[in-house]
């Protein structure tokens, strides 16, 4: 599985690509929100995780344009400060599956990464099990 991480925090991005490839994922980093919407289009990743501020852009924003303009249902993980529950519900609502504040320990992260694809792939098995109707 392809996770695309996103961060302005080069520490972050670093302890998270470590974390992630030891439990078996391929990480890819993005420098910024436009890096990571390119990559979404040409990698096709499994997953975003990504700060809510990026510096200039927004993970707000970028989970909007991913779910609008991309019409990506990508499954996506929101990181953000403790403070930041309004952020964090406008990114809920802009179309994140899930979020994680800082601090936060990696395998925590893992733990949601892993939750998500489950149920990706739960839901998917539900679907081929229903009959189809004509």
């Amino acid at each position: 599985m392809k996770i695309l991480i996103c961060a302005n925090e080069d520490i972050l991005m670093t302890a998270l690509e470590f974390r992630l490839r030891k439990v078996g994922f391929q990480a890819v980093r993005a420098a910024d929100a436009a890096d990571a919407l390119r990559k979404i289009r040409t990698h096709v990743p499994d997953m975003l995780v990504t700060d809510i501020y990026l510096g200039e852009d927004s993970g707000i924003d970028m989970v909007k344009k991913i779910r609008m303009e991309l019409n990506s249902s990508i499954p996506i993980i929101l990181i953000s400060s403790m403070e930041d529950d309004l952020a964090i519900l406008e990114g809920i609502d802009a179309g994140a599956n899930d979020f994680i504040t800082k601090p936060f320990k990696p395998t925590e992260l893992v733990l949601r990464i892993k939750r998500i694809f489950q149920d990706e792939g739960l839901f998917r098995s539900i679907l081929k099990s229903l009959p189809v109707r004509r």
